[in-house]
């Protein structure tokens, strides 16, 4: 039997019979390596989304809603809740919070976010300076997100940069609330006396939902909550005007006119938010029934105490 024939060749020392040789395939494709296969739960097109998370420990993507962090039916504290500091003060709330579930899709966000809510709830104090390296580690990420964050709310005054330290949250008086707030009435109280004449009451009740949730918001105590559910009233009545800008602008100023004061005796009671909350209801009832005079004298008094 010829050598290198398809058929089998004895191996005259051991008596093995060997197997034919198989013909080389020169089409044959080294196989590449699988691709990062993504978390339980996620799909693979979000595997690697997210902002400067190379370096950081991969967790479960939960599902995030607006009361807190939910993942399969359990309840854990929401962003607010979420915040640590690098120095003073803020070193006791550190040890006092657990650490958050942060998702890896919009970190920068979510931080951001949960900074805001903090802001008004008062868990980050005016005064106090906080560092984007202790954020970052109560968060779970990379300083990075948390820098990004903190320089964002620094664009929005909210926040000072202090270097080599991190960021002090300002101090701010009364005076400056007062014309925060007035500059409010001045934005948006003659559009929603224009939006009186203008829009019908099935619009309205569109809205109605929008107050409600302020009251129920209200009713828990819980500031960065009502905060939030207020603003969202608040640019859904502006919105009708079709004036993007508007909205936008006065979003902003309601954002800072929500910022608590330094040194502030006393924050908001609960049965501040719901006189506060209530007023929503009454300025959206004079609304549908094109109440000019009754929605001027609502609308004048909701920001006179905001």
């Amino acid at each position: 039997m010829r050598a290198g024939s398809a058929e089998a060749r004895r191996d005259a020392t051991a008596g093995r019979v060997v197997p034919p040789r198989a013909p080389r395939d020169d089409t044959a494709v080294t196989p590449v390596a699988p691709a990062a296969r993504a978390a339980p739960g996620v799909p693979v097109e979000h595997a690697a989304r997210g902002e400067h998370t190379h370096s950081e420990t991969p967790i479960p993507r939960p599902r995030l809603t607006r009361e807190g962090v939910r993942d399969t039916g359990t309840q854990v504290p929401g962003p607010r809740s979420a915040i640590a500091s690098g120095a003073g003060a803020g070193s006791a709330f550190a040890s006092a919070v657990p650490r958050p579930v942060i998702q890896r899709a919009s970190v920068r966000g979510q931080i951001l976010d949960a900074l805001r809510s903090a802001l008004v709830s008062g868990d980050l104090a005016p005064g106090e300076v906080y560092s984007a390296p202790a954020l970052g580690d109560r968060f779970g990420v990379s300083a990075t997100p948390v820098r990004e964050a903190m320089q964002q709310l620094a664009n929005e005054g909210a926040v000072e940069v202090v270097p080599n330290r991190g960021f002090r949250v300002i101090r701010r008086g009364a005076r400056e609330l007062a014309e925060l707030a007035e500059i409010r009435g001045l934005v948006e109280m003659p559009v929603m006396l224009r939006l009186t004449r203008t829009v019908g009451a099935p619009c309205w009740a569109e809205l109605r939902p929008l107050a409600d949730a302020t009251v129920t918001a209200a009713a828990t105590g819980d500031h960065a909550r009502y905060a939030e559910s207020d603003r969202v009233f608040h640019a859904a009545v502006l919105a009708l005007s079709g004036n993007r800008q508007l909205v936008q602008l006065a979003d902003d100023l309601h954002r800072r006119a929500q910022w608590p004061l330094a040194g502030a005796p006393a924050r908001r009671t609960r049965a501040d938010l719901l006189a506060d909350a209530a007023q929503h209801t009454a300025i959206l009832d004079a609304l549908t029934a094109q109440d000019v005079p009754a929605a001027q004298s609502l609308v004048r008094e909701h920001f006179a105490g905001a």
